[in-house]
């Protein structure tokens, strides 16, 4: 059994796994932890009323999966070929490992801007996450940037804690749905969000002492500024915030399951079965699990995650008991 992936998902399943005797082997790919290792401080994982750090929280975890039997294995699994049975698993090490059944827990990566700054700040100032770090900023200037409901979600959440709350979007419109504009319009008309529209954050300022203490922006009548740059019409200014938070989507990790049999939405997140019974995370190859961020892009949260990795394991428990039993029938008696 092999679980790809190690964050809350991963290691969730990989603890229950291990406990039920299946000594499950956890890939822990490019990013170990996944994204709670950019977290400095969670303070709404059940279990730790004072807070734990993102990084401790995982490091826990691996502890726990490993005294239970699990291994843990850096790599990076770069295809899954389902056409045989067991599933052959390709590393970009060169390495090649055989499952008879994949839990696939590789998460899903926030959307960035790539612009200076973004690395350093990740987690002092900077989050994808508002209802993981929202209430570390009570009473700060927060700044989301997005135009579609993500956005808008997490700015309507951030009112709770914030002074102001500005929504950066390059555009005059915003995608989302109407019900989320109208919910922000009448917050904007209540004075608790700020729109700056047309513009686009290019540099994130501060250090990890300190946090984030501004950004630039950049703006043009017209929208899409950076692609104006030399443009007269386009202005740019440094702008005092005490957080900023992306809101422009994520990307689940799955292009190893590309060519396979799997399905994805458009987005490419994996589905499963679903359903209220057990094998709820079920794909649609036998064998192959999904849990966690790579396949919920709604609720995307460490404790839902974790839930998730728990039915994988248990789903993953029942599917090999019935391969180990259809594989132990005698055969049917010749027939002379």
């Amino acid at each position: 059994m092999v679980i790809i992936g190690s964050g809350i998902a991963g290691l969730s399943a990989a603890v229950y796994a291990a406990r039920g005797d299946h000594a499950p082997l956890v890939i822990e790919g490019g990013e170990p932890g996944g994204q709670l290792t950019l977290t400095t401080d969670v303070e709404n994982y059940p279990g730790f009323p004072e807070g734990i750090s993102g990084p401790e929280l995982i490091q826990n975890m691996k502890q726990q999966a490993t005294r239970f039997g699990a291994e843990l294995s850096h790599g990076v699994v770069e295809h899954l070929n389902t056409d045989g049975r067991p599933f052959t698993i390709h590393l970009t090490s060169g390495e090649t490992l055989t499952a008879d059944a994949v839990i696939a827990a590789s998460g899903a990566s926030a959307r960035t801007l790539g612009v200076p700054g973004e690395e350093e700040l990740m987690g002092f100032g900077l989050s994808t996450c508002a209802t993981c770090d929202g209430a570390f900023f009570r009473d700060e200037e927060i700044m989301v940037v997005g135009g579609g409901d993500a956005a808008m979600e997490e700015a309507v959440f951030l009112t709770k804690f914030a002074s102001t709350v500005y929504i950066v979007h390059r555009r005059e419109e915003f995608r989302a749905e109407q019900i989320w504009i109208d919910r922000v319009m009448e917050l904007v008309d209540d004075g608790e969000i700020d729109l700056i529209l047309n513009t686009e954050v290019t540099e994130l300022h501060g250090t990890d002492e300190a946090g984030l203490e501004a950004v630039t922006l950049v703006s043009h009548p017209e929208g899409h500024p950076t692609a104006k740059l030399d443009d007269s019409a386009t202005e740019t200014e440094r702008f005092d915030v005490g957080a900023v938070f992306y809101a422009i989507g994520h990307i689940p990790n799955t292009d190893y399951l590309d060519d396979t049999q799997v399905q994805t939405d458009d987005e490419g997140y994996l589905i499963t079965a679903g359903g209220r019974g057990g094998g709820q995370t079920a794909t649609g190859v036998p064998g192959l699990f999904g849990a966690g961020d790579v396949v919920d892009h709604h609720y995307q949260q460490a404790a839902t995650a974790g839930g998730m990795g728990v039915q994988a394991a248990l789903d993953v428990d029942a599917y090999l008991q019935d391969v180990g039993a259809e594989s132990e029938r005698a055969p049917a008696p010749a027939d002379d």
